[in-house]
């Protein structure tokens, strides 16, 4: 259990210990995922960068996702979950999405682009896994980046998904896998949603 994401990002980086010094690019998946990735960034005096991804919402359901895109237009989408909706209102649901990282990386980022990756050790890191989606686009992101390794860290995940994420990386390291995980937020005693304003006063402090 973990008090919020302050307390999670410490504890994690602590288990990502022999990364330390070793020169890797720790990418944040905003918004939940900063606070926890800063902590890591901090510990293991690495590199910090935003990674801006979408979850693609059900039209009906916002708060499920078929799939996720990230900031270079890489997607994942679960075909048996979006086999009901049509071709064109994917793409709708795809276009808006694409519309809210702009406005992510603009407020966030002050629109600058991600850094240069091609060759280096990377550490992708949220708050959690749910269904993975935002995490699979991420990493087509980065494997299109030609990245050395990829990494994947978070406070917690349900066992199915971190092996199914595990297979598609170097490395996972997730601290708790709860037998009857329902959700992110059950190992959180502090949850809530995480703002711009939150983010950019994280930003501000520093993460390195």
């Amino acid at each position: 259990m973990f008090e919020d994401r302050r307390d999670a990002g410490i504890k994690l980086a602590r288990a990502l210990n022999k990364y330390r010094e070793a020169g890797v690019l720790v990418l944040a998946i905003p918004r939940g995922g900063v606070e926890v990735a800063c902590q890591v960034a901090k510990h293991l005096n690495a590199d910090f960068y935003l990674l801006v991804t979408r979850k693609l919402p059900f039209p009906d359901n916002p708060e499920a996702g078929f799939g996720a895109i990230a900031e270079d237009g890489s997607t994942f989408i679960f075909e048996d979950a979006a086999m009901w909706l049509s071709e064109s209102l994917i793409d709708r649901i795809v276009e808006a999405q694409y519309g809210e990282i702009r406005r992510r990386i603009d407020v966030l980022r002050k629109g600058k682009p991600l850094p240069e990756m091609t060759g280096r050790m990377v550490i992708l890191v949220d708050d959690g896994l749910a269904m993975g989606s935002t995490m699979r686009a991420s990493i087509k992101l980065c494997r299109k980046r030609e990245v050395s390794k990829i990494v994947v860290a978070v406070p917690v995940a349900g066992k199915e998904v971190a092996e199914d994420i595990g297979n598609l990386v170097d490395n996972i390291v997730v601290l708790e896998m709860p037998a009857n995980f329902m959700a992110v937020a059950q190992v959180y005693r502090n949850w809530y949603d995480v703002s711009d304003e939150e983010v950019l006063a994280i930003l501000e402090k520093g993460c390195k």
